[in-house]
């Protein structure tokens, strides 16, 4: 194994950690049967402000982290494939 393969591993094991915490630390979207009958829409101050809450950025990281993921698996499968 290569250093960048170790690396780009290791990158890797991060980016998944850091997606099951996050995700872990996300609040539950279910909002139940009231949801589906009344359409569980709320025009409040908080859903106005929904980017700057806490789980609009664990959101954020989420995606981020799941990028990142799909780049360095992407980049590491066609570096192997052209030193090969």
């Amino acid at each position: 194994m290569s250093t960048i393969e170790i690396v780009a591993g290791a990158v890797l094991l991060l980016c998944s950690l850091i997606i099951v915490l996050v995700v872990l630390a996300q609040d539950s979207k279910d909002d139940g049967l009231t949801s589906a009958i009344g359409g569980g829409y709320n025009e409040s101050f908080y859903e106005g402000n929904k980017g700057r809450t806490k789980d609009a950025k664990l959101s954020r990281i989420t995606g981020l982290a799941t990028g990142l993921i799909f780049v360095i698996t992407l980049v590491m499968t066609v570096l192997i494939n052209v030193i090969k």
